[in-house]
């Protein structure tokens, strides 16, 4: 186990926040309907305040993982012989240790990106192999929100992709792991991102910002949503105490919290950037506008800076590292990786 100080590993790493951590207190007492189910108190007043973010004519489902949300939520909406097109470097491809191709047999159509980005002029040669029996059928985009560079998706942007994907039979999926540190860093609400710009289905997580455990998926076209607690529950990730999960994004999207979180993430990997830009022996690789930062630094001091700061190498052949902030991040944190990294110099 490496011991270490408030590390830039991963907003993952963070621990949960005060808020969440009293709304599970709240409901731990006494004996209630497993499962979510009996018109269970708790569920229904989380998926209440997911209509009020984004919309009436939604169906939303807890799952324990974003992986689960990635798969099972993009594998409902699609048949084994069709395709999702996402970037190479979006965690449905990269990360997911090969689920989806495994979980619902859709093959991956990879978009080679320099930002995290794909737009829909580059998806569109995907689409000479629609009809062709020997190829898969593209039928779903996939985009992350904010994406693994950090970069984030315009609410014009994601409207020409889902535009693009409804003209031409595809759907618009969105991994909102981050969506909420791009939704700071655009100055817009959670829904001028997702149901206001066409997207289908979501992937709305919380762990890396504030939350203990648990994700859902967001059908914002209920249709589409239709029998998908079968597929959860084939998938193994119906959880039977859901009021945990429930109550914490009841309290997650209440009076902004998920908000505030996001706010303090963002601003101290701001404030780490322009400490960065200082040392003119480490290069800031992505203008990246959300809680991330991405820098490359000379090898040797590697090592020795993860020694007390923990964070992980983006590119060992470039030795380009990502820095990432978290809701609990401070400036003294900041402080003090941008000292280790002096010193090692």
């Amino acid at each position: 186990m490496i011991t270490v100080n408030k590390g830039f590993a991963s907003d993952n790493w963070s621990g949960v926040c005060p808020e969440i951590m009293e709304a599970l207190q709240e409901v731990n007492q006494g004996h209630v309907f497993s499962y979510g189910e009996g018109n269970e108190a708790t569920m229904q007043q989380a998926i209440a305040k997911f209509k009020e973010v984004f919309g009436e004519d939604i169906s939303v489902f807890f799952v324990y993982n974003g992986t689960a949300a990635n798969v099972l939520g993009t594998g409902h909406v699609l048949r084994s012989y069709q395709a999702i097109v996402a970037a190479h470097s979006a965690h449905m491809n990269e990360d997911e240790c090969g689920a989806p191709e495994k979980i619902s047999g859709s093959k991956i159509l990879t978009i080679e990106t320099k930002t995290g980005k794909i737009t829909a002029e580059e998806v569109e040669p995907f689409l000479h192999s629609i009809g062709f029996q020997h190829h898969v059928q593209p039928r779903l985009i996939s985009i992350s929100q904010a994406t693994e560079f950090g970069t984030v998706y315009t609410p014009g942007e994601i409207r020409k992709l889902a535009n693009f994907a409804h003209q031409n039979n595809m759907l618009l999926h969105m991994d909102g792991a981050r969506i909420a540190n791009a939704a700071v860093s655009l100055d817009v609400s959670l829904r001028e991102i997702t149901t206001d710009a066409g997207v289908d289905v979501l992937s709305f997580g919380g762990t890396k910002n504030g939350l203990m455990f648990g994700e859902s998926v967001v059908f914002l076209n209920k249709q589409l949503g239709q029998d998908f607690e079968y597929t959860r529950k084939q998938g193994m990730q119906l959880h039977s105490k859901m009021r945990f999960i429930a109550t914490q994004f009841s309290r997650y999207l209440t009076d902004d919290l998920w908000k505030k979180n996001a706010q303090n993430a963002n601003l101290m990997a701001h404030y780490l950037f322009s400490e960065i830009e200082k040392i003119p022996q480490l290069t800031i690789t992505q203008e990246a506008p959300a809680n991330g930062v991405f820098v490359q630094m000379p090898a040797y001091i590697i090592p020795a800076v993860q020694k007390q700061y923990f964070f992980h190498v983006w590119n060992e052949n470039t030795h380009e590292v990502r820095l990432m902030c978290s809701w609990d991040t401070t400036r003294a944190d900041v402080d003090g990786l941008i000292t280790a990294i002096k010193l090692a110099l």
